[in-house]
């Protein structure tokens, strides 16, 4: 198995976070890296078992979490204890980095208990500075961010939508964290003002102005 020879905080976005239901009890946390998600989690009395790659991430991650699982996830789900089931299974920025994401879709299907829910978050092939990339030729890897150098697949807003769909989860919603391309006028003009700007163009045009993509999901 290779070692991934960088490491991550595993710290999701707090509009990702925020999708974890009241009532929640042991989430799965796939991509934990060294316990981000666990440790603000924690606060809240949830317990956390994470999945991460790297041997480096999981000694630190166990300082957060109740168990920690080093696996490839392109062979799916690691061994996981007989009937455990997990109210939320948080997939934060990682199925862009498999070629088949369809073995792990369908183990987290079958992990999640009749209310549990599935949030995946996923970075944006379309966002309008990535259009601006394609449209003049540059596509370049980098070290992170969308052209991410371990990315190995794309979505789109409507892609990663029917993904989880073919996959036989219910998309219960969906989200894009992003904002106008105000650039300098964001300086000058109050947050007041922005924040709701931003929400109503993201609401009406995700796919163009959606940096991150958040889809919360159901099995079945």
């Amino acid at each position: 198995m290779h070692e991934p020879d960088i490491t991550y905080l595993g710290e999701s976005s707090a509009a990702v976070i925020a999708c974890i239901p009241e009532g929640a009890t042991r989430i799965l946390d796939i991509g934990c890296g060294m316990g981000g998600n666990a440790r603000l989690l924690a606060t809240r009395g949830l317990l956390v078992d994470g999945i991460t790659l790297s041997q480096r991430e999981a000694n630190e991650a166990k300082r957060h979490c109740d168990n920690v699982y080093i696996q490839d996830l392109e062979m799916g789900l690691p061994p996981l204890p007989d009937g455990r089931l997990y109210d939320t299974v948080i997939c934060s920025h990682v199925l862009e980095h498999l070629v088949s994401p369809e073995k792990l879709l369908t183990g987290i299907r079958d992990r999640l208990d009749t209310s549990g829910r599935l949030i995946v978050a996923l970075p944006n092939l379309l966002h309008w500075k990535s259009r601006l990339r394609l449209l003049f030729g540059r596509f370049d890897y980098a070290e992170s961010g969308l052209m991410d150098r371990t990315h190995v697949r794309w979505y789109s807003f409507a892609s990663a939508q029917r993904m989880l769909e073919q996959q036989h989860f219910t998309v219960t919603a969906a989200f894009v964290q992003g904002g106008l391309p105000l650039g300098p006028l964001r300086r000058v003009l109050s947050r007041c003002l922005t924040e709701p700007l931003d929400r109503a163009a993201c609401r009406l045009a995700p796919g163009l102005l959606g940096h991150e993509m958040i889809y919360v999901a159901r099995a079945g």
